[in-house]
């Protein structure tokens, strides 16, 4: 008897939280539609800004207002406008070290919600003030009419193998990935590991798109730190491409937060819930975007990752572009990442 008023009492609390949560809810919804609009500061495209905003707005009946830019004009803008007391953002989507400037700068607002359950703990800042919606993945690609797939690496180890050298491109700017690798591997170990790779005199090549395009041409045969979307983007179309990670994987994140002091604070809740629900990520799937959700099914994220720390960009950038910068650009200045 006492068991059974128990699960009654733990029955009837269940569904009063439930319903609790749903009155919530349709009082944040009622609210967003009288706010009628959401101001993003992205560095999406204009396209995919846009069919993110018409798909949020056709389910519930909220524009969404885009301004693009970088992901260091997007913080200055932001910056500027609350040193002048105002607020005219309502969601910032951008690059993850740019949002964790935000964060410090007390820009963001905390942010919880049940379409978490479905992120990845790694994409959840550890203060819960941004979230990564979409990743984009350093992995090694080749062509596979130049390398055969049981032929090309299945470690950073094997990349060193004699047979490589003056096989190899890397992509100039990536001072993140190299950090993060290094620091991953052990940063006496991962230095000389990257020092054994200077010596093979790899191409370097600027653009993770063009390298993906050369690739394709048959100009290179293996890249070691592609973005596996635009590999994949290609092989789709019948580029003799593939691609596979090296462990340790690491993915750079771009976020989404609401700003503190949102001018519509509801309608910017419901459109960053909207971003990580299923519908927006598998809308940024569509667009050739790695979703960040695992309510999406997607080849590009189907690995163990790490992400980039982004202390890396905002504390430790002079030490690691230094490094880089000797090993493969003979001591040019390298520029902050963006």
């Amino acid at each position: 008897m006492i068991l059974w008023r128990a699960a009654l009492a733990c029955l009837l609390a269940a569904c009063l939280d439930a319903f609790a949560a749903a009155s919530e809810r349709e009082r944040m919804l009622e609210a967003a539609r009288r706010e009628g609009k959401v101001v993003l500061y992205s560095t999406l495209t204009v396209n995919d800004a846009r069919a993110l905003g018409d798909a949020f707005e056709r389910k519930y009946g909220v524009k969404v207002l885009p301004w693009r830019g970088g992901s260091d004009k997007i913080v200055q803008r932001l910056i500027t406008e609350s040193r002048s007391r105002r607020r005219d953002a309502d969601v910032a989507e951008m690059n993850g070290p740019q949002m964790e400037i935000l964060y410090r700068e007390k820009l963001l607002a905390p942010f919880d919600s049940p379409v978490l359950a479905d992120i990845p703990p790694a994409a959840i800042a550890p203060h819960r003030h941004y979230v990564a919606d979409r990743l984009a993945f350093y992995v090694l690609a080749y062509n596979t009419n130049l390398v055969k797939p049981e032929e090309a690496p299945r470690t950073f180890e094997e990349v060193l193998q004699p047979k490589w050298r003056g096989q190899l491109a890397l992509e100039p700017t990536d001072v993140v990935w190299f950090a993060a690798v290094v620091k991953s591997m052990g940063e006496q170990k991962g230095l000389d590991y990257f020092r054994r790779l200077a010596a093979m005199r790899p191409q370097m090549r600027s653009g993770h798109i063009l390298v993906a395009e050369l690739l394709a041409a048959g100009e290179i045969p293996i890249a070691l730190n592609a973005y596996n979307n635009n590999v994949e983007t290609l092989a789709k179309k019948g580029a003799p491409v593939a691609w596979r990670p090296l462990q340790p994987a690491f993915g750079r994140p771009s976020s989404i937060g609401i700003v503190a002091g949102a001018p519509h604070p509801n309608a910017a809740r419901l459109f960053t819930e909207f971003v990580l629900s299923r519908e927006g990520q598998q809308i940024l799937k569509d667009l050739n975007r790695v979703p960040s959700s695992r309510a999406v099914e997607s080849p590009l994220n189907r690995f163990d990752y790490q992400l980039i720390d982004p202390a890396i960009t905002l504390d430790e950038w002079d030490k690691w572009s230094r490094l880089w910068s000797q090993l493969f650009l003979g001591g040019k200045e390298m520029k902050g990442e963006e």
